[in-house]
């Protein structure tokens, strides 16, 4: 049997019985037990067959899988983007494991929390469930993962719009030491990118780890005992590293707008979108022309019988380069997988190559920015319509967007593109800022979420009871976009100035996971109890960040973006290429932090500068 740390399992042949037939089948099963319900718990995957797809055409079957190792009642069903059914069943599961041989392991993991833990991460989405691979890997077992929904995925569980999906290539929006070589699509949806954050979650010791259900309310730095109190909806818990994996979107942002909590109609944001609502027929309203709105604009215009556009800022949109993947491609991904390596690298030196169009010389986009405008005279012939589509500041100063419908979507006589943005409800009119009147039935805000305030922010207590929207003051700012002065052992995955314009930022996720696992190693190594960020590093690096963003596009380009803060500040993006970011991320050097249960914040940063002196 593999090796399945806590958990048990086993991976090979098996026979699956269901439907009164008969299947001869490849499995990889684990498993661990509940503490809530006093129950063991298994489930896995069953490889793609197409006999099966007959079978389970229905839906999930009750059956018997058989293994060399034992035999069990199962649950089979719910194929996922690759063709694998899924099979689960509860007690007795048909492989040697601690619960038939009456051994438990060491740590049982899973069920309530525990009172306190080594390292706590919060969010179960490509950081959260990353960190805990990392920290599997680095034989860091004492931590736990607190995610609030229900099931993994973070904003590909939550975003469920119709047309979500991606706008970074696959291979690519994919974990290096996860890779997945049956992609459908060059470009995937939300559904496929959820169900591989399943399967990730599905990597040995981290099921046992994950609590689902279980919302931080916040989190209070204890000077005393050098150690984090977090607070859930579940219970407290202590942890001496908090990892905060919340990401950038997960909190949605909606606009005040007078008038909106008396429409008569329904109302919802992108990230929560409203299923049991039926939109075909209505006259629907969409505010914003983000990455959202462009996927969201076509689906709602084939079924409204009016749909109207709110946009205050035209985006730059250029065709989007998808297809599928051919069965021959999985197959050399799957069975060479050098194959799918050299794909990732050629897709990201392509992206790569661009970067310095965006932090050097925004002069060089104008040749993209031709592309675009093709783009659009392909689809929209009407000279009003263009103009209004057409932006006035320097491509990539706001998010360069990927689409070959959604032009062709507002071409269409159902369709009204309203150059300015919502001003008020009155009844069931939305009334533009330019004045002009337009009755809906639904409106949807594509309007982005909250990535420079970070509301979690409000809730984080750091050093004499400090919060962390008070010492930010609206204006985020961490060492290496990981640390905060005055908050030991606080890690962000995804933190101030981490954001990319022209990349993947798995890659960025990747870089700050090696970081936080040399900053907890070099914490062991130094005998401190907690490490806190030094003033003079932290002020160093945001320094050099903001030299670095002075000629970006961003800053250049002519336009107001999500980029900015309400101090007309760039806290988002990372003026540099990601070669540069995991460099200054390999490691940590300890002369940037001070053992914080030997110094105070107060007194930390001119004790390090005398002795570096």
């Amino acid at each position: 049997m593999a090796d399945f740390d806590e958990e048990d399992g086993y991976q090979g042949s098996a026979t699956l019985e269901v439907a009164d037939r008969r299947f001869e089948v490849r499995v990889g099963l684990r498993g661990y037990f509940q503490p809530i319900d006093g129950r063991y718990h298994w489930y896995g995957r069953i490889a793609a067959d197409p006999a099966l797809d007959e079978v389970l055409a229905a839906g999930r079957q009750r059956g018997t899988l058989t293994t060399p190792q034992g035999s069990a009642p199962a649950d089979v069903g719910d194929p996922d983007p690759w063709g694998r059914y899924r099979v689960e069943g509860i007690s007795t599961p048909p492989f040697e494991s601690w619960f038939t041989t009456s051994q438990p392991p060491a740590s049982e993991g899973g069920g309530d929390l525990p009172e306190h833990v080594r390292v706590a991460v919060i969010g179960a989405g490509f950081g959260g469930l990353g960190a805990g691979i990392k920290l599997l890997e680095a034989g860091i077992r004492d931590f736990v993962i607190l995610e609030r929904g229900a099931s993994v995925g973070g904003t590909w569980r939550d975003n469920t719009y119709p047309g979500c999906a991606c706008d970074v290539p696959s291979h690519l929006y994919s974990f290096s030491f996860a890779p997945n070589p049956r992609w459908s699509r060059s470009y995937s949806a939300q559904p496929e990118i959820r169900a591989y954050l399943e399967d990730v979650a599905d990597r040995p010791g981290l099921r046992s780890r994950l609590h689902l259900d279980t919302a931080a309310t916040g989190a209070v730095w204890q000077e005393a005992e050098a150690r984090w109190l977090i607070t859930t909806e579940r219970g407290r818990i202590f942890a001496d590293v908090l990892i905060a994996a919340g990401g950038a979107l997960s909190e949605p942002s909606t606009p005040d707008i007078p008038g909106l909590d008396a429409f008569p109609g329904a109302v919802f944001h992108s990230a929560r979108w409203d299923h049991e609502t039926d939109l075909t027929g209505k006259r629907i309203a969409v505010v914003g022309t983000g990455a959202s709105a462009i996927q969201i604009v076509p689906a709602l215009q084939k079924k409204a019988a009016k749909l109207v556009l709110f946009q205050r800022t035209p985006a730059w949109v250029m065709p989007r380069g998808d297809r599928k993947i051919t069965a021959a491609e999985k197959w050399l991904y799957e069975h060479v997988p050098p194959t799918q390596r050299v794909a990732r690298l050629g897709i990201y030196a392509s992206r790569e190559s661009t970067v310095g169009s965006f932090v050097k010389r925004p002069a060089l986009l104008k040749a993209a920015s031709r592309i675009a405008r093709a783009n659009m005279n392909r689809a929209v012939k009407d000279p009003g319509l263009r103009a209004k589509l057409t932006p006035n500041y320097v491509m990539g100063c706001k998010r360069i967007l990927l689409s070959n419908d959604y032009y062709p979507a507002l071409a269409q006589s159902n369709a009204d593109v309203v150059a300015s943005g919502l001003a008020r409800i009155e009844g069931s009119a939305a009334i533009a800022t330019d004045g002009t009147r337009h009755e809906v039935d639904a409106i949807v805000f594509a309007t982005g979420f909250h990535t420079v305030d970070m509301p979690m922010a409000r809730h984080v207590w750091g050093v004499g009871g400090r919060s962390l929207d008070e010492v930010w003051g609206g204006d985020m700012r961490a060492l290496r976009g990981t640390t905060v002065a005055g908050f030991p052992n606080l890690c962000f995955v995804i933190g101030p100035n981490t954001g990319l314009g022209h990349n993947s930022m798995v890659y960025i996720i990747e870089s700050q996971l090696s970081y936080i696992v040399d900053y907890i190693r070099t914490l062991e190594r130094s005998g401190a109890a907690a490490f806190d960020t030094d003033e003079d590093a932290q002020r160093a690096w945001c320094d050099d960040v903001e030299r670095r963003m002075g000629p970006t596009v961003w800053n250049t380009g002519g336009c107001r973006s999500w980029y900015f803060n309400a101090a007309g500040r760039n806290p988002t993006l990372w003026p540099g290429s990601t070669l540069r970011f995991r460099r200054k991320t390999r490691r940590v050097d300890a002369r940037e932090y001070i053992p914080a249960s030997v110094l105070t914040p107060s007194t930390a940063s001119a004790a390090n500068r005398a002795e570096q002196a």
